[in-house]
Parts: C-alpha cells; structure tokens; sequence
C-alpha cells in the first residue's frame, strides 16, 4: 500500500485477513488517501484500524499520516456502534463522505450499537457534506431501536451543513425527527430514507416553507405516506431524480403531481399501487424522462404501454422497467414496436404473458429506418413465461447487433444459450436472475450514450460480407 495512491477500494471481505498486526500493515498507506472503500469488515477491525487515526500522547491527538487527508470513507460491517462513530469523527479530521452499512447477524446488545449519543458524535469538526447510515436485514431482521426522534434532533443540530443523507433502519423516528433534518439541513439537495415506517405526510407538510431545494429524493418503503406527501414535496421543482420503490400506498394522484416536473430524469415505482390512469398523466410531459421504472406495479395493463411510449416521453426515455407486471403480454410489446422508441435498456423479467412474440417483434421494429437493436444494449427477459427455442433464433446475428446483455433463463436452453456467447462474443448473457445495469441511485446519462461508439456487430457483419464462420446455433 506504499506509494502516492489517493483511492483504495478494496472488494474482499477483510474478516479472512484478521492478524495480530493487521493494523501495524496500514502504517505503509499513502498520506495522500482521500479515498477508501472496503466491501466487508468486521466491526473489531475496523475500530482496530481506526485507533491508528486517534492515538494520545498526554493531552494531544496526534494523526498518522495514512489518515490525515482521508476525505471519503465507505464501509460495510456488521453493526455500527457508538465507539466506531467516535474513532471516525475524533481522528478522521478531514472527512467530508460517511458511508457506513450494516447487516447485524444477531440483534446487537446496548453496548456494541448506535444510540442517540452515537449520532451526537458525528461531525465533530463540521466539514461533512455527505452521511450514510444504513442497517440491512439481509442475515437478521432488526433495525436500530437505540435511535430516536432525539438523535435526528441531535443530528440535525451538528450537520446543518450537509448535502446529502441516506437513512435506514431508522424505525423508531417519527416525522418530527425527519423534520429536523430538513429544517435545519438547509444545503441538502439529495435525500434518501428507507424502512421509514413511521413516515407520515406530515413530514412534508411545510416542506414549501424552507429553502430547500432538492435534486434527489428516494423513500423506499416508506408505507405510511400517501399522494398528498408526493404533492407537497413536487415543490420542489428542480427535482431530477424521484425513488417511491415499495412504498405500497402511493397512487395515480401522485403521478398527476409528479408530471409537472419538468426537469425529471429518473422516476422509480415499483409496487406502488399506480394503474394506467396514473401513467397516462405523464403523457405529454416529463420531456427530460431518462428512465421510468414499474416494476411490479400489478394494475397496469398494455393499454400503459401507449402512455409510456409516446413521442414526448419517449424523446428522451432510455431505460424501461417493465418486470412483474402479470398483465403485460405480447399485444403490449407489439405496440412498444409501433412506437419507434430508441430506448437502450429494457427489462421484462418475470412477466408470465411475455413470449416469442415479443421478441420478434423487438428484433423486427424499425427506428428511423434502422432495426431497434441498433440503440437496445441491454434486454432482460429472465422467467418469462412464453419465452421458448423459437425465441433463440432472433438474437443471432444481424438481429439486436449494439446488444451487450441479455438475461435469460438458462436452464432449460443451456444448449441454446452456449451456441449463443460462441456466436457473440461482445454478448453478457446471464442466466441465473442475476440484475443487470448500472445503479438506480447512481444515474449517469453517459453511460447511454458514450462518446465513443462500441463495436456494432451489424455493421462490423456488413463489412466482413455477411459471411458469419462463427459456429451458428442449432436451428432445431
């Protein structure tokens, strides 16, 4: 780790790396990091590592160099204590990035957890711009029940200079701790709450009275908020980015306020209980949509499929999500290829209705004369229940040529699926459910559309003569 490196990222679960000297090998760090990121790490050495960043002599805190510059600090363990908040803010002078995540296997002890007192620790010495704390229930469910309205009322009292906070597991905090933080948080452009159970739309209630101005707001299984929170928080009209995934109780009146959004560019709804009439509100508007996501949105039908796709909507719409929708068929697909939509990522995974059909239909559209593969780079038709060998035949070349990812199940068509990557070697096709694309939280437009173009397997078969000496695949 010698040297002048300014970014660390290390994806590896340091619990396998546990030694004596573990923290002594840290001594070799660059002075300049501004930048470290750990994918998993046992509490016990993180607090470790971090009394390398606070060591006393007498009355003074003398800071190693490894340390002295670190700016940005990402990191997974299994349970975010009080004493590992108090090593990051007494030693971590120059912090402004604090990404911490949890996934406790057992419910943590009063001792070994966050509490209020923990909170009131953070931003010791006021240059944090961006918190993070986030309790997961992926090994056992829990959440922290140490933390209440007095912590966020502590929290917002230290960090009122914050941009952006994502919160989770905050179960025991109520609308007057939320609104604590976007009271007294008065730069805060992104917010991001989930398992907020005891969010109300009080919490937005005089949300128009502060000077807010948010750019990003995510409340994922928020189940206590309704339409008329979404209502007041469109006050907020420079919103780009809108995250309601799982929260069950948001419905069509929300999409009516949402469509005056005119700077929107990512709008996220899976499992609300939005129908056709809410999309159709959105017709016509949302001119800047990159990406809309509805998955698992069980009252929409293919008559959704017109209001999604239209020319307004569609003229800058990149990426659909339309999985779990038990309603959607082929009828519906046929009329997403009507419509001309260059779009760049579709996913209809899980939709019992979708088979060969679709995909015919998708390998057949036309987009301003050109075939719709030209611009569709990713495609996830994973458990779809039509879906067959005939299927198959439609991603061989010259069909989809700029596609890059493909799920499919894989199963029962190893076969097919093998004679496939042999025939595209540019393809990732996965086949055992695993997610595709990037981030939802992160959304980089770039991404879609690179400066420089990839390989287009279309043109590259063009020039070669349409003469495929790769191994095709079984016809049969």
């Amino acid at each position: 780790m010698a040297g002048h490196r300014r970014t660390l990222c290390l994806a590896l679960d340091m619990s396998k790396f546990s030694h004596p000297r573990f923290a002594e090998v840290w001594g070799t760090a660059s002075g300049k990091l501004v930048t470290l990121e750990i994918s998993y790490i046992p509490m016990v050495m993180a607090s470790e590592l971090l009394s390398k960043a606070v060591s006393h002599e007498g009355s003074s805190t003398v800071k190693p160099p490894m340390f002295a510059s670190l700016q940005k600090l990402c990191l997974s363990i299994d349970c975010i204590t009080d004493a590992l908040i108090s090593s990051i803010s007494e030693g971590l002078v120059s912090l402004s990035y604090l990404d911490l995540q949890d996934a406790p296997v057992t419910e943590p002890s009063g001792a070994l957890d966050l509490t209020n007192a923990g909170l009131q620790q953070i931003n010791l010495h006021g240059r944090l711009k961006h918190i993070s704390l986030i309790r997961s229930q992926e090994y056992h469910f829990t959440y922290f029940k140490r933390v209440n309205d007095l912590g966020f009322l502590l929290l917002a009292d230290t960090c009122s200079t914050l941009e952006s906070i994502c919160l989770g597991g905050f179960c025991r905090v109520t609308d007057t701790g939320f609104r604590a933080i976007l009271h007294s948080c008065s730069r805060l452009s992104k917010l991001k709450v989930s398992q907020g159970s005891q969010l109300t739309d009080l919490v937005f209630h005089d949300i128009s009275a502060t000077s807010l101005c948010l750019t990003h707001v995510s409340l994922n299984r928020c189940n206590r908020l309704t339409d008329v929170a979404i209502s007041r928080l469109s006050s907020n009209a420079g919103l780009t980015v809108v995250d309601l995934r799982d929260s069950r109780n948001l419905g069509d009146d929300a999409l009516a306020t949402l469509s005056t959004l005119s700077k929107l560019q990512v709008l996220l709804l899976d499992g609300t209980d939005i129908g056709d009439l809410g999309l159709s509100y959105l017709s016509g508007k949302l001119t800047s949509l990159v990406s809309l996501s509805v998955r698992g949105c069980k009252r929409l039908t293919n008559n959704c499929i017109p209001s999604i796709f239209n020319h307004s909507l569609g003229g800058t719409l990149q990426i659909v999500d339309l999985s779990k929708l038990p309603s959607l068929s082929d009828n519906g697909i046929l009329l997403l290829a009507k419509s001309g939509v260059p779009i760049a990522e579709l996913r209809m995974r899980e939709c019992p209705l979708i088979g060969d059909v679709s995909v015919m239909a998708l390998a057949s559209m036309q987009v301003k004369g050109r075939w719709l593969g030209s611009s569709l780079r990713l495609l996830d038709l994973y458990d779809s229940g039509g879906i067959t060998q005939l299927a198959f035949r439609w991603f061989k070349k010259p069909y989809f040529p700029r596609l890059r990812w493909l799920g499919v199940t894989g199963s029962s068509n190893r076969d097919l699926v093998d004679a496939l990557i042999r025939s595209r070697p540019f393809l990732n096709i996965a086949c055992c459910g695993e997610e595709l694309g990037a981030s939802y939280w992160d959304v980089s437009p770039s991404w879609y559309w690179p400066e420089e173009e990839e390989v287009d397997e279309l043109e590259q078969w063009l020039l070669e003569g349409g003469d495929d000496s790769e191994e095709d695949m079984n016809e049969d």
